[in-house]
C-alpha cells in the first residue's frame, strides 16, 4: 500500500476545526451548537457586495493578471493610502485569501530552515504555512498576566540566530484580541533594522479597534519600507470569509519580484471575487460604525460574562473578535470535546476551540480557550451560560483557583 509523504504526516491539525466531528454529531443528535470555535462572523456581508456579485456581466469567465486585475488594484491602492501607506498598483499581489499571501510571503523571503520568530499565542495556521515552506517558527512567549502584550526586546534578542530572517506579528491578534501600541511597534523596527529582518505583519483585524485606541501598520514607520510584508484579506473586513480574496503588500521591490513568481505559477485570484472586492471598496463608513458598535457589545457581553464566572480570565482585548480565555479544568482540549459530546444544557452546547493549538509548546495554553464573539448578543449570552453551567459540573474541574491580576 502507498505511503503518505512525511511532510502529510507530520501536518499540523487545525485546533480551530479538530472538534469539528463532535459538533456535527452533537447536532444529529438533537443539540443546538453555538460555534465560538472560529472566526466566522453573523454579520451580514454588505449589501453593495453582493449586488456586485449578481450583476456580473462577461461573456467568458477568463483568468485575471496574476497580480490581480488593475481595476482591483486601483481600488486597493485607494483604500490602504487612507491609512497612509502611501502604495502603488505595482505594491500590490492579489491572493486567493490571505492564507495564499502568507504562503508567498514565506516562499519569497525564506529558505528552508530558516527561522521565523512568531509572539505566541499565534494564528494555528501559521504552523502548517511554515511546514509547507519549510520554515521554522520559533516563538516567543506572551503571557495572559500582561494581557498578551508584546514580550520584552530582550526576550527577541535571546532567540535570534544566524537563521533567523522574519518577525511575524498579527495586529490585532488573532487569537487574543491583542492590539500594539506605537511604543512595541516601534520596538520591532529597532529589532528589524538592527538585525536586518522582515517583519511580517497580517492585518486582517485592521478595521476592528476599540475604546478609541489605534491601529499601527509597520508601513507607518519610516525607514521601515525595505523589511514591510502586510498580508491582508477581505474575509473578516467586510465579513467575507467565503470569497477567499486577500493580497500581499510590500515595497521591497526584490521581495514583489519573487512574490510575483510563486503568483504566476499559481495562475491568478478569482475574477468574480475581484470584481466583488473592487464594490467592497466603496462600503459605506457607517457599515463600519454598526459593526464597530455591535462587536463592542459582543466583547462587554463575553469577557464581563466570563470573568464573573468563578475561576475564569479573561483579558480584556482591544481589537479583533477573539479571547483567550483560562479556565479552570484539567485540560481544556478534553473539555471542548466533552461538552460537545457528553454535555447539554437546555439541549444547548458550545464548541470553542482549545488554545493549546495556539502554542509551540501545547502545555503553555492547557487550560485556555479561544472563543470568537461572532455571534449575535442573544445567542453569545446563551452560549456562556451553557460554558457556566458545564463548567458547575465538568469531571475535571479544578476547585481550587486564584484570579490573576489583569493589566487595564
Amino acid at each position: 500500500m502507498p505511503q503518505i509523504s512525511k511532510k502529510g504526516f507530520d501536518m499540523p491539525a487545525s485546533p480551530i476545526r479538530k472538534l469539528s466531528a463532535f459538533a456535527e454529531k452533537a447536532k444529529l443528535e438533537g443539540k443546538k451548537v453555538y460555534h465560538l470555535n472560529i472566526g466566522q462572523p453573523d454579520i451580514e456581508t454588505p449589501a453593495n457586495v453582493i449586488a456586485a456579485i449578481k450583476n456580473v456581466d462577461f461573456k467568458i469567465w477568463a483568468y485575471t493578471s496574476s497580480e490581480g486585475t488593475i481595476a482591483y488594484r486601483n481600488k486597493l491602492v485607494s483604500y490602504y493610502n487612507k491609512f497612509d501607506y502611501n502604495l502603488t498598483v505595482n505594491d500590490i499581489i492579489v491572493t486567493t485569501g490571505g492564507s495564499e499571501a502568507i504562503n508567498i510571503a514565506m516562499m519569497a523571503c525564506l529558505d528552508a530552515g530558516d527561522e521565523i520568530i512568531i509572539p505566541e499565542p499565534f494564528y494555528a495556521n501559521y504552523n502548517g504555512f511554515a511546514h509547507q515552506s519549510n520554515v521554522v517558527i520559533v516563538p516567543v512567549m506572551s503571557v495572559i498576566e500582561n494581557d498578551f502584550g508584546l514580550p520584552p526586546v530582550s526576550d527577541f534578542k535571546k532567540l535570534i540566530t544566524t537563521k533567523t530572517r522574519a518577525i511575524f506579528i498579527c495586529n490585532p491578534n488573532n487569537p487574543t484580541g491583542y492590539l500594539y501600541s506605537m511604543q512595541e511597534m516601534q520596538d520591532l523596527k529597532v529589532l528589524a533594522l538592527k538585525y536586518d529582518l522582515f517583519i511580517f505583519c497580517d492585518e486582517a483585524y485592521r478595521e476592528f479597534c476599540y475604546d478609541g485606541k489605534t491601529f499601527i501598520s509597520p508601513l507607518n514607520l519610516p525607514g521601515l519600507e525595505e523589511n514591510v510584508v502586510i498580508i491582508d484579506t477581505i474575509s473578516k473586513r467586510y465579513s467575507a470569509c467565503g470569497a477567499r480574496l486577500g493580497c500581499l503588500i510590500t515595497k521591497n521591490k526584490s521581495v514583489m519580484a519573487s512574490a510575483l513568481k510563486f503568483a504566476q505559477t499559481r495562475l491568478s485570484a478569482g475574477m468574480v471575487e475581484q470584481i466583488a472586492g473592487e464594490a467592497a471598496v466603496d462600503t459605506p463608513d457607517s457599515y463600519f460604525t454598526n459593526v464597530i458598535n455591535e462587536y463592542t457589545l459582543r466583547r462587554k457581553i463575553l469577557v464581563d460574562s466570563l470573568n464573573a464566572i468563578e475561576g475564569v480570565i479573561c483579558p480584556n482585548p482591544g481589537g479583533a473578535f477573539y479571547v483567550v480565555a483560562q479556565l479552570p479544568v484539567d485540560d481544556a482540549e478534553k473539555f471542548c470535546q466533552w461538552i460537545l459530546e457528553d454535555f447539554n444544557y437546555e439541549n444547548q452546547t458550545v464548541m470553542m476551540a482549545p488554545a493549546a493549538g495556539f502554542y509551540s509548546n501545547h502545555e503553555a495554553g492547557k487550560q485556555q480557550v479561544r472563543l470568537a464573539y461572532v455571534l449575535n448578543a442573544n445567542d453569545l449570552t446563551k452560549a456562556i451560560e451553557c460554558l457556566k453551567q458545564a463548567l458547575l459540573v465538568y469531571p475535571g474541574k479544578l476547585i481550587k483557583t486564584k484570579k490573576i491580576r489583569i493589566l487595564a
